[in-house]
């Protein structure tokens, strides 16, 4: 490893308006170097490597590439001094394939050659490890493969400093595993590259030194062979925390929810669901467990009356007084009018959860502005409820006027989640609820979510971290391609069995095992 960092930051300093987002951090990473950077939602890990990769100019510092000082105003400019960022929402044009959006922008002065560049491309999926097909198109991939298309751009752009941001939010464990391969490549091959992230077991696996910043101020650097969980995440807060998800049994469960040959099908005609059949119980929480784009998405919106269900489906909700209320065929609307309380948490917090352009307040009176008896809505209620939920969840805002949208991705999940379950539902979905947050944050949402499961209330709970599904969850379902592979008991899966019921074949549809009900 080279004495000169490949790339070095002394007093870099960034404000927008009021909030601090980074000041006076210092950072030293190295070829051939693997480093991580860690910190909690709001911690300044992506601005300041927005800096180096010309997405922001700092308001103080200085930068250095190889021992020389270097000035980026733009991402052109990174791409000058081989610094390329892979950022958590992909930059791709659907209906171009992999081979074009690889290429698509680069002006090296020679004329533009789709068989050349296949060439070239090849000879760097090759060198590394990537597995992909350059002929698709990006809106037939996976999560995964548009990631890697994302990354053999900036290789082919030259690039020997990779920043990656949250890289493995939305992979499988075997992905994740693909991934470090392909990292640990670069890494022999000399690349320098740079990982934000959350999740701890992944920095002890794949890291050679970690990083650490608390409130946008750089904290500490370590060797990554020297640290724990435990101490990252202490040295992350600034405290002792308790890394340990207390899972009580269900007290007296009764079902709640019984799904019956429940069938979705997808807007082309293929089907998103086929013949589900599974019970969900009150004071559980039923884990959902599948590769991305399973069907977990049409499963929560079919049970919230989002998703249009095929004749013959039936979701049965039973009350307290053993009423029951068939589901199938209702508005959300409708379903409130039962008295069948529910609160969903989606995936796409603000394309379906929450309004980005508005503020804090008015996002908590969304569930609630069709009581209002005139166009004078009362904001009172409103408010204290975004006031409590910045305060229990620390929400990082200067206050409840500030636009969701100017909130971290961590921040706004913290918001979503808060008031879903201050409506006080019987029946709480979540679906990926920590994704984005840091593990101080996430062992918050897990702690809630057991509060609200000892209320009685049932939880469907997808999440694609199976080490937490192992650890929070009563029973875990899985579903591969739209079928129930299996259901198991939370205390005795193994993770090993999880993978291989993701990806096990179709041939023996799943039937529920008759104790769960």
């Amino acid at each position: 490893m080279s004495k000169i960092p490949a790339l070095e930051l002394k007093g870099i300093s960034k404000t927008f308006g009021s909030i601090l987002a980074n000041r006076n951090v210092d950072l030293k990473v190295y070829r051939g170097e693997i480093l991580a950077i860690l910190g909690e939602n709001g911690s300044g890990k992506t601005t300041l490597m927005n800096m180096v990769s010309g997405i922001y100019f700092p308001d103080e510092g200085q930068i250095f590439v190889d021992g020389k000082e270097v000035v980026i105003k733009s991402p052109k400019d990174a791409f000058e001094y081989k610094i390329g960022m892979i950022h958590q929402h992909f930059k791709l044009v659907d209906v171009f394939t992999a081979t074009e959006n690889i290429v698509l922008g680069v002006d090296d002065g020679e004329k533009y050659n789709i068989k050349e560049a296949q060439k070239r491309i090849r000879e760097i999926t090759e060198k590394y490890g990537f597995q992909i097909d350059l002929d698709k198109k990006i809106y037939e991939m996976s999560v995964s493969e548009k990631q890697t298309v994302e990354i053999i751009k900036v290789l082919y752009r030259g690039a020997d400093i990779l920043i990656l941001d949250e890289p493995t939010a939305v992979l499988t464990p075997q992905e994740t595993q693909k991934l470090f391969a392909v990292l640990r490549n670069m890494k022999k091959d000399d690349k320098t590259v740079i990982i934000i992230t959350h999740k701890l077991h992944e920095v002890l696996d794949i890291s050679d030194r970690v990083t650490i910043l608390r409130k946008g101020e750089y904290i500490a650097s370590v060797m990554t062979s020297e640290a724990t969980e435990q101490s990252l995440t202490e040295a992350m807060v600034g405290e002792k925390v308790d890394l340990n998800i207390e899972r009580k049994d269900p007290e007296n469960p009764e079902v709640r929810l019984v799904v019956k040959r429940l069938n979705v099908k997808k807007p082309d005609g293929t089907n998103a669901l086929t013949d589900l059949n599974f019970t969900v119980n009150s004071g559980e929480i039923l884990g959902i467990a599948g590769i991305s784009g399973s069907g977990q998405k049409e499963l929560l919106e079919a049970i919230a009356g989002l998703q249009k269900c095929e004749k013959g489906s039936s979701i049965l909700y039973t009350d307290s007084d053993d009423v029951e209320q068939q589901l199938v065929g209702r508005t959300p609307r409708e379903i409130r009018k039962l008295g069948v309380a529910m609160s969903f948490v989606p995936e796409d917090r603000l394309g379906m959860g929450l309004v980005g352009n508005m503020d804090i307040t008015d996002n908590m009176m969304l569930r609630s502005y069709k009581n209002g008896k005139s166009e004078f809505l009362d904001r009172k209620k409103p408010k204290k409820l975004a006031e409590e939920i910045i305060e229990e969840l620390e929400v990082v805002t200067p206050g409840t006027s500030t636009p969701v949208r100017r909130l971290s991705g961590g921040n706004v999940q913290k918001v979503l989640v808060g008031r879903e379950i201050a409506l006080e539902p019987r029946v709480l979905m979540v679906a990926y609820p920590v994704r984005g947050l840091d593990i101080n944050s996430s062992y918050m949402i897990y702690n809630l979510l057991n509060k609200q499961k000892e209320e009685g209330v049932s939880i469907i709970f997808v999440g694609e971290d199976l080490d937490v599904l192992i650890d929070l969850c009563d029973r875990i379902m899985v579903i591969n391609s739209g079928h129930i592979t299996g259901i198991v008991d939370g205390k005795s899966a193994k993770k090993e069995e999880l993978g291989l019921l993701m990806t096990k074949s179709m041939d023996e549809p799943h039937q529920e095992v008759a104790d769960s009900e």
